[in-house]
């Protein structure tokens, strides 16, 4: 602890970094699998694009808020910029248009709900549990 921070009044504890049960999403034919295993129990997929601002602060919030286990969703993340093709077949399978960021949630091969930007922190993902 340095010198400043005992005069001042201590220090912190280092901020544990929250981690989340993410699936990466990198090869195509897991799209099948997760239309698939969405019968079982629902699938979320956060679309992600690495170079943008705004996506990284959603994503973020998404994960402060993430209150959930592995036994509640299949739990997909979605590099956009090296996965461009995935997210292309996501928006066609689905039927959802394209954005980034993107939450989709997929129960019974469907998607039931979606948002993009600050609104993926608007879903209430208990309703789906």
């Amino acid at each position: 602890m340095g010198l400043l921070s005992k005069i001042l009044g201590g220090s912190k504890e280092t901020e544990k970094t929250k981690t989340l049960p993410w699936i990466p999403l990198n090869i195509l034919q897991q799209l099948k699998y997760i239309e698939e295993q969405s019968s079982a129990k629902p699938q979320l997929i956060f679309k992600h694009s690495t170079r943008c601002g705004i996506s990284k602060m959603v994503l973020n919030q998404f994960i402060e808020n993430y209150n959930f286990t592995a036994s509640n969703f299949d739990l997909y993340y979605l590099d956009l910029l090296n996965y461009k093709e995935i997210s292309n077949e996501i928006a066609n399978k689905f039927q959802v248009i394209h954005q980034s960021p993107q939450l989709l949630v997929i129960q019974n091969g469907v998607v039931v709900a979606h948002e993009s930007h600050g609104a993926i922190t608007t879903i209430n993902l208990t309703a789906f549990v």
